[in-house]
């Protein structure tokens, strides 16, 4: 399968070639090959430390584009018990929730989550920062309020300078500290890619939990930011710009999702989950699985960063988009002109820390708007419906009106 920038599925490996020539979109802005081996020093060949060492060249994948392909997941999870016998577990495994939830008391359940990725940037304070925003989300998605966190890290301590990694986990402590959050300790190991991430508790009242799977029809679908996280994360790791350079990716990619508490109080917000690795469409897709609800997508009110759709053109595309959209593909369909893979890509590319995704009955949402505005968010945006399912496999319907996907 072949897209306009050139690209190929090849037994799910993307191999990017140019119609003109054989160059790789990688080797044209770094040198190198996509499929150069990284070499990792032994303690015995450690480099100066006055060498710069870049943290994204460390790593194979970066954020939360360093997933498992959701196909090769479902194959690894199809054998695992989904119900355990343990009545007080709210929210397991079942329904690929954002967290595990359980009940303590009629009015408390506590929630449970670990998160962690390697590099996407190269600025070891964002990193941290990023990483730690990213973990939080998990409970904020569940509509409940982080309590405590435990750092997760694995560094190759003998290629990165210490205060890199100092600088990584103060990130993460910075990013907790403005959430309310204490650290209270973690685990570390000596691993040949940097990991960072936490392992962050909460709480929450069990009436007020929004699972991914509760969705109405009849209900709005309400977005907090951006698409595009995974593509501008990919032009600034091959030199096309610094992450400094995009405030809005700054600012997107950094934003604690704090507001996930708030809607977890709202009867009216029916189901919730954050947009994370599989992409605004993988996880639309399990939210219509969950609820076996359809869901429909007016395309040209999904938010998008500036410059994505420009970076899609040139092929500046993580591997994780093509991979999402293998493995969602038969579940969606794609309505108004044509779809080139290319107009697909947007929504299937991996979201680090990616925004609140909720749905909510249409009679509370100028008022949940209106609130969100008033704690700082920019306004929401409706972004489809949701509607009974067919009973055709496919759950998520992507509709448009012109030949292009431009905002």
């Amino acid at each position: 399968m072949r897209n306009k920038t050139g690209s190929r599925f090849t037994d799910g490996i993307v191999k990017n070639v140019k119609e003109t020539d054989s160059e790789s979109v990688e080797s044209k802005y770094q040198g190198s090959s996509k499929s150069e081996k990284i070499e990792f020093y032994s303690r015995d060949s450690t480099p100066s430390p006055t060498c710069e060492v870049k943290l994204t060249d460390l790593s194979t994948g970066g954020g939360c584009g360093c997933k498992i392909d959701p196909a090769a997941l479902h194959e690894m999870l199809q054998d695992v018990p989904h119900h355990l016998d343990h009545e007080q577990l709210l929210v397991g495994i079942a329904h690929k929730d954002d967290a595990a939830v359980y009940q303590i008391s009629d009015d408390l359940a506590l929630i449970f989550t670990n998160d962690f990725f390697t590099p996407m940037i190269d600025d070891p304070y964002t990193y941290g920062r990023i990483a730690a925003a990213n973990a939080l989300s998990d409970v904020y998605a569940m509509g409940g309020e982080p309590i405590m966190a435990n750092a997760i890290v694995g560094m190759p301590v003998n290629q990165i300078p210490m205060e890199h990694i100092q600088q990584i986990m103060k990130g993460g402590v910075d990013i907790c500290h403005d959430a309310g959050v204490p650290i209270s300790g973690g685990h570390s190991i000596d691993n040949p890619q940097p990991i960072y991430g936490l392992a962050v508790v909460g709480k929450i009242n069990p009436k007020c939990i929004k699972a991914n799977s509760s969705a109405r029809e009849g209900d709005l679908l309400l977005m907090t930011k951006a698409l595009g996280v995974g593509v501008i994360s990919t032009a600034i790791k091959l030199g096309r710009l610094s992450h400094l350079d995009h405030s809005g990716f700054f600012d997107n990619i950094t934003a604690v999702n704090t507001a996930g508490h708030w809607l977890g109080r709202q009867e009216k917000v029916h189901s919730m989950t954050d947009i994370t690795g599989f992409g605004l469409a993988g996880h639309l897709v399990e939210m219509a699985e969950g609820a076996n609800v359809t869901m429909r997508i007016d395309a040209l009110s999904v938010p998008v960063l500036d410059d994505v759709h420009a970076f899609i053109d040139e092929g500046l595309v993580p591997t994780g988009a093509y991979r999402n959209l293998q493995a969602y593909d038969e579940k969606m369909s794609f309505h108004g002109g044509t779809w080139e893979a290319d107009d697909k890509l947007v929504f299937t590319d991996p979201q680090t820390n990616g925004g609140l995704l909720f749905s909510v009955d249409p009679s509370a949402v100028s008022y949940i708007s209106d609130e969100l505005i008033s704690m700082g968010l920019e306004i929401p945006s409706i972004i489809g419906e949701v509607k009974k399912y067919a009973g055709n496999g496919q759950h998520v319907i992507f509709e448009r009106n012109h030949t292009t996907l431009r905002h």
